[in-house]
């Protein structure tokens, strides 16, 4: 825990965190409650899902062009005009009693204005401390994200069943907007100044790293959200035992997150803690109507959780220049919406097909792949042991007067 105390005297550390955790708290938050509303607002739930898939092309679809712009016109322009949309979005939502193809559109607009505020942070980190202390700070933003998870669906549920869908959106549009202003109002981001990218958008995929965390990032979240449908489907939407199952599975990323921060990262590290995920998740099948069994089970899932994406957060920083460190992070958060979404899907027919344990399954098959695919293709991750995680400079060729 050293590197932590460490980390917590570094000025400006704990206030950047805690402002992009709190600028990013609407992401917890806004599925649940588009969902509520829309469903109240047209009695279907037919069409509350496509606006979430609408809001979630949205955000796949424009994460990487959004987090490059940061690099061609700056942080804090990019990101106060598009949490201005987004926050101007969710409250027409919240007020304006619309036809269901206005509401589409709506649910699209707030997916493309989402700030990349993930991006925009794991960028500033290598310059807010040495590279002795990064992979530490990346393990620690890994892990106190699952706040977000935990805390944000309790609230907006709370809000949108007990008071009303509309005060739940608009709550979510104040503190998109208080969070974000906090956030861009920081002295971080104004230091910050990411460089013009000179390469077309998308070439950064040609990095192997970068490539091999967004494909992974696939499978793994894809995992998550398969196993957070099974839990669902077996308790109930509002049951307090899939709050106490999904809570340990939170609680135990929290946990190998801060427990993980000191040590070295290898090569294998990725698949080494993608397995640790991988046997919790099959310690599901062994009692899949008991929910303490469940939550022990997925607590050991848990502490490989942030581990494991802190190994590639750190990966992906060490692997391209700093000019490239937001789109990348763009990319991966583009692949993990993706994941969300076809874990979410494939575990519906398969609960449809074979109950909470054909979720259960499904979540298994796809962090086993994620495993298999870091340890086959474990070269493409760099060897942190000996080095730091700070991105590979930017160079220029200089004029030389001769």
């Amino acid at each position: 825990m050293s590197s932590y105390r460490e980390l917590a005297r570094t000025p400006g550390v704990g206030r950047i965190i805690a402002a992009q955790l709190t600028a990013r708290f609407p992401s917890g938050m806004v599925s649940l409650g588009l969902l509520i509303h829309v469903e109240h607002l047209t009695h279907s739930y037919a069409a509350a899902g496509i606006v979430l898939a609408a809001m979630s092309i949205g955000q796949a679809a424009a994460g990487p062009i959004t987090s490059r712009w940061m690099g061609r016109w700056g942080m804090r322009p990019v990101l106060t005009l598009l949490t201005a949309l987004y926050a101007t979005t969710i409250a027409v939502l919240a007020l304006a009693p619309l036809p269901v193809p206005a509401l589409i559109a709506l649910g699209l607009i707030a997916g493309v204005s989402t700030p990349p505020v993930q991006s925009a942070v794991r960028t500033i980190y290598p310059k807010m401390v040495n590279s002795r202390q990064l992979g530490a700070l990346y393990s620690l933003d890994a892990s106190l994200q699952e706040i977000i998870w935990v805390a944000a669906p309790v609230l907006v549920t709370f809000l949108a069943l007990q008071v009303s869908s509309v005060v739940a959106l608009l709550v979510i549009s104040v503190i998109a907007l208080g969070g974000g202003a906090w956030f861009i109002l920081s002295p971080e981001v104004g230091r910050v100044r990411i460089p013009r990218s000179r390469t077309a958008l998308g070439r950064v995929l040609r990095k192997p790293t970068v490539l091999l965390t967004t494909g992974i990032g696939v499978l793994f979240i894809g995992s998550a959200a398969a196993i957070e449908a099974g839990v669902v489907a077996a308790f109930g939407e509002g049951g307090v035992e899939s709050g106490l199952v999904l809570a340990a599975y939170a609680l135990g990323s929290l946990t190998g997150g801060l427990g993980s921060g000191g040590i070295p990262m290898s090569r294998w590290s990725a698949a080494r803690r993608l397995v640790i995920v991988a046997i919790g998740s099959a310690l599901t099948l062994v009692w899949v109507s008991n929910p303490f069994w469940l939550a022990f089970a997925l607590f050991i899932a848990g502490v490989g959780f942030a581990p494991a994406l802190a190994v590639m957060l750190a990966g992906t920083s060490a692997s391209v220049k700093f000019s490239e460190t937001a789109e990348a992070y763009g990319w991966i958060n583009t692949g993990q919406l993706i994941g969300a979404a076809l874990g979410s899907m494939a575990a519906g027919f398969a609960i449809d097909g074979n109950g909470p344990v054909g979720a259960y399954i499904v979540s298994i098959a796809m962090v086993v792949g994620a495993a298999i695919i870091a340890a086959v293709f474990h070269r493409a991750f760099p060897d942190l042991r000996h080095r730091d995680a700070s991105p590979i400079p930017d160079t220029e060729q200089l004029p030389v007067i001769t």
